[in-house]
């Protein structure tokens, strides 16, 4: 059996000569980065391909992996679902397992959540120094690393520091890394390049700073890179002030602080879902695209193929408020970028606009509500939404029993008893003929009432599943895929 790992250290000519090999069937087991799925890298006969941190992947990628399944085993590995995917494990759309069994002598990571103060920092470092220990300085951005350097050289004067970030030459990196495993390098500050792949006993204290410009995975990943042995970590965790974090950060950090224990990548993946949402609904039959280029990328492309709104309202923004703003396009290719992110990147990015700006005028509102509208329409599955005189029509996949379980859900009846369902279609008759206006202020408030049931929905799926496992914990689910559902 022939083995080989290919990285981005390699050469040219070896990367050629593997590409040749892999071509010809002469290597058995490849190890190696998302390059593996680029277009230059043909297969002999691939019959199994194991994607790990699939948390990671973006949709060029996952593309390839869904062009793969239909002849290849796919067998996908992450410590943190994103919430898309552990919805899919939730509903039964993917076969899923969970070892929630941590490695023998692990203790759990000791998690500290408080504002930047440079004495905690120093404290922690000499904490972990005294002890004959390593230490992860962790930033969002390269920028601010020679800052930090500056300050720890001041700080601790007689102790190897380096640091390392992905601009870095490849040579010059590696070495970087191989000395700080090897234990010469004491403190390594450096970015998010460390998340994943490296596993450094000695190394026991991790220090992130800025911890709200990084994900809920990305953080969990971090504080995973200490601890590795037997000895009790810490993962210090510093915002620069609480009042400058949104509710949503603040929840994710509490949520971090509150999943301690080892094997709770699951738990923390499960809060998540429930601060962001689990991305796009879909009803117990899957038909169309899905087939075609597989579930994952499909709910990468969801937002962009379907929230088809046929009502034709473009009302143009005032000249005193465009020259108000700094750069109106750009403005609005932000808000269409947030729309694409999820609801939440939406909502922040309409309450930062009122901060910067204050409230938009009356043209600017409908131009966000229909954002909001696809953004939301997305999010429950329906495809299109139109009008016809006093009808109002979404296409969706939603299934009926899962419109059910949505409606029921429905704080107000106002929208709840307008709603019916028929085959593919939700439709509401309107006890008169709207303008356009008008028309897309019942489509907002009747969206945003569905859309707030979700997480309704997703505990009752829930707590159905457990029921029909024996009342089994999550940490023993099995769930099994319905082909018939594809």
């Amino acid at each position: 059996m022939t083995n080989q790992t290919c990285f981005n250290m390699q050469t040219k000519a070896e990367k050629e000569e593997y590409l040749i090999m892999i071509k010809h069937g002469h290597l058995d087991i490849i190890v190696g980065t998302h390059s593996l799925l680029g277009s230059r890298v043909v297969y002999n006969n691939l019959g199994l391909l194991v994607v790990d941190e699939e948390q990671r992947f973006g949709v060029k990628q996952k593309e390839k992996i869904a062009s793969f399944k239909t002849s290849v085993d796919v067998l996908t590995l992450s410590a943190t679902p994103i919430p898309r995917t552990l919805y899919l494990a939730l509903t039964g759309f993917r076969d899923a397992s969970l070892i929630s069994t941590p490695p023998p002598e692990r203790v759990p990571i000791r998690t500290h959540l408080s504002a930047y103060s440079k004495e905690r920092v120093v404290s922690a470092i000499k904490y972990e120094l005294d002890r004959g220990g390593q230490v992860f300085y962790v930033l969002p951005r390269i920028r601010g690393l020679e800052e930090v350097m500056e300050f720890l050289e001041q700080s601790f004067p007689n102790v190897e520091i380096a640091i390392a970030h992905g601009k870095q030459y490849s040579k010059q990196l590696e070495e970087t890394m191989e000395k700080f495993a090897q234990g010469e390098i004491k403190i390594l500050i450096c970015t998010n390049i460390v998340e994943s792949g490296l596993d450094i006993q000695n190394a026991n204290t991790i220090i992130i700073q800025d911890v709200q410009q990084f994900g809920l995975a990305q953080l969990y990943q971090l504080r995973g890179r200490v601890g590795r042995a037997d000895k009790e970590a810490h993962a210090h965790l510093f915002y620069p002030d609480k009042s400058l974090l949104s509710d949503q950060a603040l929840e994710r950090l509490e949520a971090l602080e509150e999943c301690r224990d080892l094997g709770q990548g699951f738990q923390l993946a499960e809060r998540d879902m429930g601060i962001r949402g689990f991305g796009n609904i879909f009803g117990e039959q899957q038909t169309g695209d899905v087939g075609n280029v597989g579930i994952d990328l499909f709910f990468e492309m969801l937002f962009e193929s379907l929230s088809k709104l046929d009502i034709n309202i473009n009302p143009h923004l005032p000249s005193e408020y465009i020259n108000y703003l700094e750069n109106p396009m750009e403005i609005i290719n932000e808000a269409e970028k947030a729309a694409e992110k999820d609801i939440w990147s939406l909502m922040q990015f309409t309450e930062n606009l009122r901060r910067q700006y204050g409230k938009e005028p009356y043209s600017m509102e409908v131009l966000l509500k229909k954002l909001y509208v696809r953004r939301m329409a997305a999010d429950l599955g329906i495809t299109r939404i139109y009008a016809t005189g006093k009808m109002v029509g979404m296409k969706t996949n939603m299934s009926r029993k899962v419109f059910k379980l949505i409606t029921d859900s429905m704080v107000s009846d106002i929208h709840r008893n307008s709603l019916i369902f028929e085959e593919g279609q939700i439709k509401a008759e309107l006890l008169l003929e709207l303008p356009k206006q008008q028309l897309l202020n019942w489509i907002f408030q009747c969206l945003a009432e569905l859309h707030a049931s979700l997480p309704a929905l997703i505990k009752i799926m829930k707590d159905t599943r457990e029921d029909a496992m024996g009342g089994r914990p999550d940490s023993m689910f099995y769930l099994r895929q319905r082909e018939d559902d594809r």
